[in-house]
């Protein structure tokens, strides 16, 4: 079995391809409560370790969840994990064991993207998106690739031909071929129109990765170092890494690798509107844009600038007040989830990866566990 402080130690050694990070900024520490004393019912802890006993929720790796900014409950588990698809074996996880985020990553993306608009380095959502890739014009040769906006890749509705329906270990999938074309961005700009940019919910890394480009171009550093540099060193968040594509840089679509306590603070600033140990970490001004309901994803969710939006109907049982939540989704069960009405934060990590259900059990913890155990 790898212990926690293996893993940490072999992605340092840059086995896996990583940009590693550790904390430069003075270290935050959570604090703990009794789930009574905050607002929970006592058992609350009997009643998460019987939904894992009794097999209802499979594959967890990691849970933390915070109220009124302390950790009410948190639990780690053996289990087998990967990096981005290469086998770590059975690991030992615990509060010190970076877990992939998968494609949490793109929400904290929109983060990032705020704060290098705030620095004048990015284009603004209202711009059109070819105006910042003058160098693959020619390949865009869909008239309707004029309309695109840069909000167009924020929403992920491009309109563009993608399907990432399938697994990824499909040769099919578009992500996968993105990776291993000559040019991704290429790749990108040669895909035809399926729907008019703007209108319709198509999930994909290509908007991610225009993202990403753009944040890279703008402010001259790598998404690694940005990061860092503007919101993990003023949360206090500890070691990172970031698993590089096969380009050789980060990969914006799900390459950040963080604990569940650092994941958990990233849903502590949204709470608090951007805003931590008194200081405006991100724009409130951006925090309201990035979960504004732009489209609909299905009868339940809405889509912001890459951050899911539930439909105050999903997630809550009908004996209960609505509750809204704002949500990163990773593959394999990552999840982060802020009840915004509830003062609620939970970051889960998981190790279902290749399984149809691998949301089931996260949201089986919220469902039979969180809500219903607010006394």
């Amino acid at each position: 079995m790898i212990t926690r402080r293996q893993i940490i130690a072999q992605t340092a050694a840059g086995i896996f391809g990583a940009t590693v990070h550790t904390r430069r900024a003075k270290a935050f520490e959570w604090t703990g409560i009794p789930p009574a004393d905050a607002g929970f019912v006592a058992d609350l802890d009997e009643r998460f370790d019987k939904l894992i006993a009794d097999k209802r929720a499979w594959g967890v790796h990691g849970v933390v969840v915070v109220r009124h900014g302390r950790i009410v409950l948190e639990r780690y588990f053996a289990g087998d994990d990967e990096v981005w698809g290469a086998p770590l074996g059975r690991v030992a996880f615990g509060p010190e064991t970076l877990h992939d985020l998968r494609s949490v990553s793109k929400s904290i993306l929109g983060l990032l993207y705020g704060l290098a608009l705030a620095q004048g380095k990015v284009p603004s959502p209202e711009q059109p998106l070819l105006d910042a890739f003058p160098e693959y014009r020619e390949f865009a040769t869909e008239a309707r690739f004029t309309a695109v906006k840069v909000e167009h890749a924020l929403t992920m509705s491009l309109g563009l031909d993608w399907n990432e329906n399938i697994p990824y270990q499909d040769p099919a999938n578009s992500e996968i071929q993105m990776e291993k074309a000559p040019d991704r961005f290429r790749y990108i700009f040669s895909r035809a129109f399926i729907a008019e940019p703007g209108s319709r919910w198509i999930y994909g890394a290509a908007a991610t990765t225009l993202i990403g480009r753009l944040i890279t171009k703008g402010t001259g550093q790598s998404l690694s170092d940005f990061a860092r540099a503007t919101l993990f060193d003023p949360l206090g968040i500890g070691a990172t890494a970031w698993t590089n594509g096969l380009n050789g840089e980060p990969s914006a679509s799900s390459g950040l690798r963080m604990t569940p306590r650092d994941l958990a603070r990233i849903g502590q600033l949204i709470l608090a509107r951007g805003q931590w140990d008194g200081r405006q970490v991100v724009p409130a001004d951006w925090l309201d844009r990035s979960f504004r309901p732009r489209l609909a994803i299905d009868d339940s969710r809405r889509y912001g600038y890459f951050w899911y939006l539930g439909d105050p109907r999903y997630g809550t049982p009908p004996n209960r007040p609505t509750t809204p939540w704002i949500g990163a989704l990773g593959y394999g069960g990552q999840c982060l989830f802020v009840l915004t009405d509830l003062d609620i934060v939970v970051a889960i990590t998981s190790g279902n990866y290749t399984d149809r259900n691998q949301f089931v059990p996260p949201i089986r913890i919220i469902r039979e566990v969180i809500l219903p155990g607010v006394s």
